[in-house]
């Protein structure tokens, strides 16, 4: 059962013009329509099929400072900050919670890692720390194994993502967004070789900036336009349980399952040790860019020739304005949750902490996600095409640094002076 947000009423109307037209109603369209009309700039959010019916809604929820990349650190520091402020701002519950997180191993080997990464970034995560395994059992008591140790931040959390994102829309409507679902972008008007305008399904829209917020469909789009993007996709699988009294608030992630408190008493879980690796066209076009992470990360990946692959061959790559596009054809991904990662997820979790042995699963899903080669996020201008601006590829942490993610987004189409330094994140690194 595919994750569904509380519906938002979204605008049947369709404006000849505006300022910055949103490609995408997932959470970093939304993040970065909230900042462009809490600024007073007309925009307009054009979604292709429902508002955050992807990855948006199917993800963890994590919001984390920990593991991120000494590069990626302010984006996530300043997105932590911003999502505290999330339920005032929007006037909504999102489900934040600063319960904590950790990473648990139950070897000194599995804990080397950790170590590394905490020396590496020095005084950038304040409170991130090693903890032992008797702290283990303190904060996360009930577990039926032995853990070497982990490590921690206490002001790491999470919340809910068909909360936010219901929360996120209706306030960037209240600001005065228009938000246009079931309407896809073909592709960009141009003149005198900068954006000035998107050619929709529905018609021209004119506009003199554009975002570009598609997730996993952005590489296409830009394919279309002569830009390549290096991305892949990988499937995770997510669980939502019952509720059930669980060991702690904390956010744990282990070697072969992770977990987390849901607002509704329930979990939300998963085999964090694998993901599923769909093969498609584009291994063969960008897949020697990504030899350093697959490699590393070999024993987290199934890699599958399935129904995946020939959805993606069917999709053209090439289009005119006035064709239909993919985008037209495919309005939302909606993969199915692997059930053997669902049934491995859960009896990893129940050998490790009881409590979770037969709680009722009442819903999986899976979602898939944009990875780029260094698994950090495009949030950059276009040089070959002047007006346009890419925030896509997070890589499975958009959802947490959405907020500041938004922000930077809409700094840099309004030209302003950025939030954070945004070279980490731009397109020509690659």
């Amino acid at each position: 059962m595919e994750p569904i947000i509380k519906p938002v009423q979204t605008s049947a109307d369709f404006p000849p013009q505006t300022t910055v037209v949103v490609i995408g109603g997932g959470i970093i369209g939304l993040t970065t329509a909230l900042n462009l009309a809490e600024r007073g700039i007309p925009v307009v959010v054009l979604e292709k099929g429902r508002l955050a019916g992807e990855q948006s809604s199917r993800n963890l929820g994590w919001i984390r400072k920990l593991s991120r990349s000494q590069r990626d650190l302010p984006l996530s520091q300043l997105s932590e900050r911003l999502w505290s402020e999330m339920h005032e701002r929007t006037g909504m519950d999102v489900g934040y919670r600063q319960a904590g997180m950790m990473f648990i191993g139950r070897e000194e080997a599995e804990l080397e890692p950790y170590r590394k990464w905490l020396e590496s970034i020095q005084d950038f995560a304040p409170g991130s720390r090693m903890i032992t395994s008797k702290e283990v059992d303190e904060m996360v008591p009930g577990s039926a194994q032995t853990w070497a140790g982990g490590l921690y931040n206490p002001t790491d959390g999470y919340a809910e993502p068909m909360l936010a994102s219901t929360a996120l829309a209706t306030a960037a409507q209240k600001a005065g967004a228009i938000l246009v679902e079931n309407c896809a972008v073909r592709t960009l008007s141009l003149s005198a070789g900068k954006v000035s305008g998107v050619v929709t399904e529905h018609g021209e829209i004119l506009c003199e900036g554009v975002v570009l917020a598609s997730g996993r469909w952005s590489r296409r789009f830009l394919g279309n336009l002569g830009v390549d993007l290096p991305t892949l996709p990988l499937i995770g699988t997510g669980i939502r349980t019952a509720p059930v009294d669980g060991p702690s608030d904390i956010a744990v992630g282990a070697s072969n399952f992770s977990f987390r408190k849901r607002v509704d008493g329930g979990y939300t879980i998963m085999q964090r040790g694998m993901l599923t690796a769909p093969l498609t066209f584009d291994h063969a076009r960008v897949g020697m860019k990504f030899l350093p992470v697959l490699k590393a990360n070999k024993s987290a990946m199934r890699i599958a020739l399935n129904k995946h692959w020939v959805d993606e061959m069917r999709l053209q790559r090439r289009w005119k304005a006035d064709s239909v596009s993919p985008f037209e054809y495919q309005r939302i991904t909606s993969p199915p949750a692997e059930q053997d990662l669902v049934d491995e997820a859960m009896a990893n979790l129940a050998a490790a902490w009881p409590v979770f042995k037969g709680v009722e699963v009442k819903a999986s899903w899976g979602g898939l996600i944009d990875v780029t080669p260094d698994s950090d996020p495009v949030i950059s201008p276009v040089d070959t095409v002047p007006g346009l601006i890419v925030s896509t590829g997070y890589s499975g942490h958009g959802f947490g640094v959405a907020p500041g993610a938004g922000q930077l987004t809409a700094d840099l189409v309004m030209n302003e002076a950025p939030v954070i330094d945004p070279d980490p994140y731009r397109l020509s690194r690659f």
